[in-house]
């Protein structure tokens, strides 16, 4: 079979709360990274993606029983130096997201801190370092600086010009997306690594910060400000919440009052047991990927290493894994990604499909080894890790990244007495996100209720944008019910771009519909593939219907995944097919039962090639959030 369009890789997002009835605080086009179709040869020359360069296949790490890994990082440039006054000065410009707060290393399953012992040296911990200047009552209180907050205060100043909004981040960084971190910022050395700036899909470079710092009131102007304004405080943790009395307690002792606030305090990465009960000196080499303190810890590893081990298949590991090995093919990286299930994305991908992207991540350099879990650590000559596996092999690295999934933060949650999903996991919300009176919760920590799907927890950035929104609207008494499916995305080497909408998850029954090309007749064809459902009805002359999954002979290049539960559709995702997912969303709230998911497929127009959607229409269709 000949590749349709295998090579169409998405990048997106996203126009983003465009409206405003204050000027100044209208947002230009916000797009974090909008997807685009191109070859692979101009996505090359244009540097326009992270996606990793095809290599031969047969470059691998070199033997799974000694095979090392790890990453380089090249020095900050001078744009990013770190500007020290004197002992306890303040970070000032855009380096302030270089040093991060000091958390000490503790053994349990979900990690805090990336690092262990290099950003202990940090001498500015908080910003603003005193908290005298911190307001003791405002009206609008954000706990978490991530997208949501982000989102929140926005949709809030978008209706309530005058607000005073408070957010509070426990990182030393203003928010920033997280997305591009383990995809565009690794594709250009010396814009992402450099400078912590990507290119969006028309060239055109970005910060990974939403505004730059002068954005932000300073602090000590919030409280006396006639016109309102945003003002972050960083290194700051809540370590209190007192819901009846509308009041909060920060980790120097500081408390604050507020009007309406918003949880958002985001996920953590769960660690391995076996990790968390090594050495010292093992530690050191061990690190999880979640934030920009992440982010620059591992690019310093990047900058020394020849050698890393990622472990994990989810969207994370999977992306992580094709980024270094586009990053190692300039610099003399090699990666090789480890996990137990027999593919990657194995929780989301039906087998047949997961074991298929595997073979093309492959390709791309990366040294994928499923079925295999770690028995045991070892320092290796001393300044390396030595992975011994469950058959046997051993893998040899500079160092190691975790990617295993992450854990709501909900520490809050016993004091405050708020409930917590005991299966989903995060705060239980109503329609309106409100957890109790005046009080929301947004992002990955939100349990809510789908009208269409039923209770729902998703740790997505869309989902962050969509609910850290509607929050903000409903603390100005919008009072607006969760309604808007978001969606997600992820790019996955040269060949393979996908969105999804709904639940997305291989234990449920799946139907997959293929675009192929026969490279006898050239004819268009679509082939079905069920995974624990017999596949649905097909026309005779241009389609054929498979039951079997041989991945090895069938390409699966282009087609649509529809998600099945009491024969009704309830997920869709689109591989390597793009700018459809408002059909999605239309076929998923009409809550339809369809006797024959071919009709549907048709929908999306699978066996059109090259879509010539203009590149604004596409950023409004996936970016714009109206």
């Amino acid at each position: 079979m000949i590749q349709l369009a295998a090579n169409v890789q998405a990048t997106l997002y996203r126009n983003f709360l465009r409206t405003s009835s204050n000027k100044s605080f209208a947002i230009n086009a916000y797009s974090i990274i909008n997807r685009h179709k191109s070859t692979t040869n101009n996505r090359k020359q244009n540097n326009i993606q992270q996606t990793a360069l095809k290599l031969d296949p047969s470059k691998k790490l070199e033997c799974p029983q000694q095979t090392s890994s790890s990453t380089s990082t090249p020095p900050p440039s001078n744009n990013y130096k770190m500007i020290i006054a004197a002992a306890g000065g303040a970070i000032i410009g855009f380096g302030s997201f270089l040093y991060y707060q000091n958390q000490q290393d503790k053994d349990t399953k979900v990690s805090q801190s990336s690092s262990s012992t290099e950003f202990k040296k940090s001498i500015i911990t908080r910003i603003p370092e005193d908290s005298k200047n911190i307001p003791k009552h405002v009206p609008y209180l954000l706990i978490g600086g991530g997208t949501a907050s982000f989102a929140a205060f926005r949709a809030i100043k978008s209706n309530d010009a005058r607000a005073k909004v408070l957010v509070i981040s426990d990182e030393l960084a203003m928010p920033y997306m997280r997305p591009p971190l383990s995809k565009e910022i690794w594709s250009d050395t010396d814009l992402g690594l450099e400078k912590a700036r990507f290119k969006q899909w028309n060239g055109a470079e970005r910060s990974i910060f939403y505004e730059p710092e002068d954005f932000y009131m300073p602090i000590e102007k919030l409280e006396e400000s006639k016109n309102g304004g945003v003002s972050v405080i960083q290194g700051y943790t809540v370590t209190k919440l007192n819901v009846n009395e509308q009041k909060v307690l920060l980790d120097d002792g500081t408390e604050i009052t507020y009007d309406k606030c918003l949880l958002a305090t985001g996920s953590s990465p769960k660690t391995l047991r076996i990790f968390d009960s090594a050495s010292p000196k093992i530690k050191e080499k061990i690190f999880t990927y979640k934030s920009v303190k992440d982010f620059e810890l591992v690019k310093k590893q990047v900058e020394k290493s020849k050698n890393v081990a990622i472990v994990g298949n989810g969207f994370l590991g999977s992306e992580l894994a094709c980024a270094l090995s586009h990053y190692g093919t300039l610099n003399d990286l090699k990666v090789v990604q480890l996990f137990p299930e027999s593919g990657n994305m194995a929780k989301v991908l039906p087998k047949y499909l997961s074991e298929w992207a595997t073979e093309r991540i492959r390709d791309v350099g990366v040294n994928v080894l499923p079925n295999s879990q770690i028995v045991n650590v070892e320092l290796f000559n001393g300044n390396q890790i030595k992975l011994i596996l469950n058959n046997g092999n051993s893998i040899i690295a500079d160092f190691v990244i975790q990617a295993i999934g992450s854990q709501p933060n909900t520490n809050l949650a016993e004091k405050a007495a708020l409930e917590i999903d005991q299966k989903l996991g995060g705060f239980l919300v109503n329609a309106e996100l409100e957890a109790r009176s005046n009080l929301y919760v947004a992002g990955d920590v939100a349990c809510f209720y789908d009208p269409h799907l039923g209770r729902r927890r998703v740790e997505h950035h869309d989902h962050a944008v969509v609910s850290g929104r509607l929050a903000g609207e409903n603390m100005v008494g919008l009072r607006k019910p969760y309604k808007h499916q978001s969606m997600f995305w992820s790019d996955l080497g040269t060949a393979i771009g996908y969105e999804a909408i709904g639940l997305i998850d291989s234990s449920l029954e799946t139907v997959g519909i293929f675009a192929q090309t026969n490279s006898n007749d050239n004819k268009n064809e679509i082939k079905i593939d069920g995974e624990n459902k017999e596949a649905h009805s097909v026309e005779s002359g241009n389609f054929k219907k498979e039951n079997g999954t041989d991945n090895k002979s069938e390409s699966y290049n282009k087609g649509i995944l529809f998600y099945m539960k009491n024969d009704r559709i309830v997920g869709i995702l689109l591989w390597n097919v793009f700018n459809r997912i408002s059909i999605a969303r239309k076929i998923l709230s009409s809550e339809e039962k369809f006797d024959d998911l071919n009709e549907v497929a048709k929908l999306f127009d699978i066996f059109e090639q090259h879509h010539q959607q203009d590149k604004e229409d596409l950023e409004k269709e996936k970016g714009q959030l109206k």
